[in-house]
């Protein structure tokens, strides 16, 4: 897309200093100074903790050709390069995703739900890739200024996976109009951020906010075998093309196996049975598999490309990455985030992983508020089985309290489960860490990797 300053400023409706008539074959954006590049367009985000529209110095320092910056916050620096003034960058950001996305003829699949939505992005996007020229949200840029950043990335491709995260109502709402999907996809709906919004009915509408932006004839997906999914489906089945493995769905996965370390099983759509496989040992992938599958029907691609998508797809760093220590243990890092059901998941994979004994270190799901210690407690029944339960937290001792694990350990800090875990780990052994993101569990993965 060949832009001018002067038309990128048109569609910020901003007030362009140190006009220039250069016309760029495409714009590459940062809002961050400390990874911008050379030749890219720095925006200023006033964030919680510092306001990034002062540092647009350092930007043009460091080869920005051009800054955003609120009027608000600007300061004159006598800098000659071309400056674009608007009464708010955010506005402006999502202004600059609109016109990417209007003016791309890409499909676009828009992915959300309360657990695995960057395995189920991961999975399509490698569904898509086998036929088309792809995009997809890269990280967690899935919020107000990462999805239009995202959309910015945009040139000729044909299909765009993109995720939507929320933590309250209106949120995906905001995301899908910018959006404007012709596919879109709920994973699930479970108790996450279930502190902010009170209740999984209150879950369960922010997440169907992401039919609010749905191209004219678009379809959602949506997984069967979640209640308030299934229950949505029962009452408004227009448009709607559901997955599942217990429900009988338009993708029904069937004869679920573990054979040689992998889940083998088959995708039933339209009398057709399909054989898939995953390496990664839990029941949630194949939920995401049939995702999918789904879209890759929905895009016209054909079965057997979609399959060989699912079996070759590439899960984004630290999301359930499963590693060999230097010392002869595997770990599975499940540091990035944690929430109920994927809890659940990883201590499935944990439990089908093969190896001696089976050790979990669990933290506190954090975002809970008055539910927490019924739900670490529910965390509790899933880690029965386990050879030794270590929590950290204050949360995750109600983890310990409802476990009838072999044996179980409870501590205040990440050092004190780094010291435990140093003496007591062995050959052959599997351990599992997981918690939320806030407590800093990659300290107790990098000590012991």
């Amino acid at each position: 897309m060949k832009l001018t300053i002067k038309k990128l400023c048109e569609i910020c409706s901003g007030e362009l200093l140190n006009d220039n008539d250069v016309n760029y074959d495409s714009f590459s954006f940062s809002k961050d100074t400390r990874t911008i590049k050379p030749g890219e367009i720095y925006i200023g985000i006033k964030g919680e903790n510092f306001d990034g529209n002062l540092l647009y110095e350092d930007a043009f320092n460091k080869g920005a050709i051009c800054s955003i910056i609120e009027k608000s916050s600007y300061e004159d620096k006598n800098i000659t390069k071309p400056i674009i003034l608007v009464n708010n960058s955010i506005e402006a950001l999502k202004r600059i995703g609109e016109y990417y996305r209007n003016n791309s003829n890409a499909t676009f699949i828009a992915v959300t739900g309360s657990v695995g939505k960057t395995s189920t992005r991961d999975m399509i996007y490698s569904v898509v890739s086998t036929k088309y020229k792809s995009l997809k949200t890269l990280g967690n840029y899935n919020n107000n200024i990462g999805l239009p950043l995202t959309l910015t990335r945009l040139t000729d491709e044909e299909c765009a996976v993109i995720e939507m995260g929320m933590n309250n109502l209106g949120e995906i709402d905001y995301l899908s109009k910018i959006t404007k999907p012709h596919i879109a996809v709920i994973t699930n709906v479970t108790t996450a951020h279930i502190g902010n919004l009170g209740s999984r009915e209150n879950i369960l509408k922010a997440k169907l906010e992401i039919i609010n932006g749905l191209e004219d004839g678009g379809k959602l997906i949506i997984n069967n075998d979640n209640d308030l999914l299934h229950n949505y489906y029962l009452n408004k089945p227009q448009n709607i093309i559901t997955v599942g493995i217990d429900n009988e769905s338009d993708f029904t996965a069937k004869n679920l196996n573990i054979i040689n370390n992998k889940y083998c099983f088959d995708i039933c759509y339209q009398n057709n049975i399909y054989k898939a496989q995953i390496p990664i040992l839990s029941k949630a992938f194949i939920y995401n598999s049939l995702i999918a599958f789904a879209v890759g029907i929905l895009t016209n691609i054909e079965p057997e490309k979609i399959i060989k998508g699912i079996e070759d797809f590439k899960l984004t760093e630290n999301r359930i990455d499963i590693i060999d220590s230097d010392k002869g243990y595997k770990i599975i890092n499940g540091c990035y985030n944690a929430s109920v059901d994927s809890m659940k998941s990883s201590l499935e994979i944990l439990k089908n992983t093969p190896g001696n004994r089976k050790i979990a270190v669990l933290g506190d799901m954090l975002e809970l508020n008055e539910f927490s210690k019924k739900l670490h407690e529910e965390v509790g029944t899933y880690t029965n089985d386990l050879d030794i339960l270590i929590t950290v937290g204050n949360d995750a001792k109600y983890i310990a309290s409802n476990s009838k694990a072999k044996k179980i350990l409870s501590f205040d800090s990440n050092e004190d489960a780094i010291n435990e875990l140093k003496n007591e780990l062995k050959v052959d052994d599997v351990i599992l860490i997981k918690a939320s993101n806030g407590m800093k569990f990659i300290d107790i993965f990098n000590a012991i990797k």
